[in-house]
């Protein structure tokens, strides 16, 4: 079948690098891209069978997993959110959703739609979510489960996940916790927060490309699942189904794994861990440090207050009078880089500004306040 060209060309060819420094994607290193480019082979290919187990080892490393397990499913971390939700909630039980910005409603929405008893704890944007406001509110009401995002990506706040889950702990509930933009940024401790299920995306601070959710869930939870009184809906979010392929020995293919992208994740982890986790935090931080005190240079400052700031993800009022929007589009058309604007009741007010995984680097920061004082 023809399909219509442009004046260049193919339209790959129009495809031009950008330095991305938004919410999402963030940069891929070339031996990510080279990764991907690796001969594709079978699902139960011996030599991906390696492959594999390395990226459990990795996964269970950056996580933190003493007492759980971790698989890859194919998608965004939307498909993580679900497949923890439909595994461990069965229609009618209670949730307790804990929102503080776009990442808590679609949490809360999700757990709707699945027919989930939802109760809501409502933060306003821009504030964490404090150990005090949950046990309030644990101690009027008993939950199957307590779900939260770690780090909240529509206004850079980072909520105090360890505190959250002792009280949640105490109260026998499971713990659930959404760790897309903080995992290979920041410290995510499995077994410290003691927590149940974490699902996070392979596009940000991992610096791979999207389409790949890594989770983990602890034996608390798989224990759980194996006690439902009803079936998962549907079938691609029976974890189950992913452990035969994951865990099995030997391995069961139901669904047919994204054996590229998975190539390239484990060659992102690897990059990850060589680097060093502590190493890796520091240079977020060492980075975050920078943007914060070039942006005061140019009058603007981060929306979140300081104890609370995501080293990773900022999101910065633009000045009155400056269109937001214009601003990014000058950016990435005159400068070739790439933030994100605002989302929900922020859309238009805001820019939110990525240092993420590859991205996190001193050149890149440099590099985009010279280019935002120019057009300020």
């Amino acid at each position: 079948m023809r399909t219509q060209e442009g004046p260049l060309g193919h339209p790959l060819r129009n495809i031009k690098a950008l330095l991305l420094m938004g919410d999402g994607p963030s940069g891929v290193p070339d031996s990510v891209y080279s990764a991907l480019a690796l001969p594709t082979v079978g699902p139960l290919d011996p030599g991906f069978d390696e492959i594999l187990d390395r990226l459990q080892g990795q996964l269970r490393n950056i996580f933190n997993v003493s007492d759980g397990v971790c698989a890859v499913l194919d998608g965004p971390a939307a498909v993580g959110m679900e497949t923890c939700l439909v595994n461990l909630l069965e229609p009618g039980e209670r949730l307790l959703v804990l929102d503080n910005g776009m990442g808590g409603e679609r949490l809360r929405e999700t757990a709707q739609r699945l027919g989930l008893a939802v109760d809501v704890l409502t933060v306003p944007w821009g504030d964490p979510v404090l150990s005090e406001q949950v046990a309030q509110r644990l101690a009027r009401s008993d939950y199957h489960a307590v779900v939260m995002v770690h780090a909240e990506s529509s206004t850079g706040v980072r909520s105090p996940v360890g505190a959250v889950g002792d009280l949640v702990s105490m109260h026998g509930a499971l713990f659930i916790v959404d760790c897309e933009t903080s995992l290979g940024g920041m410290d995510v401790d499995m077994a410290r927060w003691r927590a149940d299920a974490l699902f996070a995306s392979s596009h940000k601070c991992l610096s791979c490309p999207p389409g790949l959710a890594p989770v983990a869930f602890s034996m608390r939870a798989l224990d759980r699942v194996g006690r439902r009184r009803t079936p998962i809906p549907g079938r691609y979010f029976d974890i189950a189904l992913h452990l035969d392929y994951w865990q099995g020995a030997p391995r069961v293919c139901h669904l047919m794994p994204s054996v590229n992208l998975l190539y390239a994740l484990h060659m992102a982890l690897e990059g990850v861990l060589n680097e060093g986790l502590p190493n890796v935090f520091a240079r977020h931080r060492a980075a975050h440090e920078q943007l914060v005190t070039g942006l005061a240079a140019l009058g603007l400052r981060p929306l979140a207050d300081v104890p609370w700031r995501l080293p990773m993800l900022h999101v910065v009022p633009a000045p009155e009078g400056v269109d937001a929007e214009d601003v990014r589009g000058r950016l990435r058309a005159e400068h070739g880089i790439e933030i994100g604007g605002g989302m929900g009741r922020l859309a238009g007010r805001v820019w939110r500004i990525g240092l993420m995984g590859h991205s996190a680097r001193t050149t890149n920061v440099v590099a985009l306040l010279e280019a935002l004082g120019r057009l300020l």
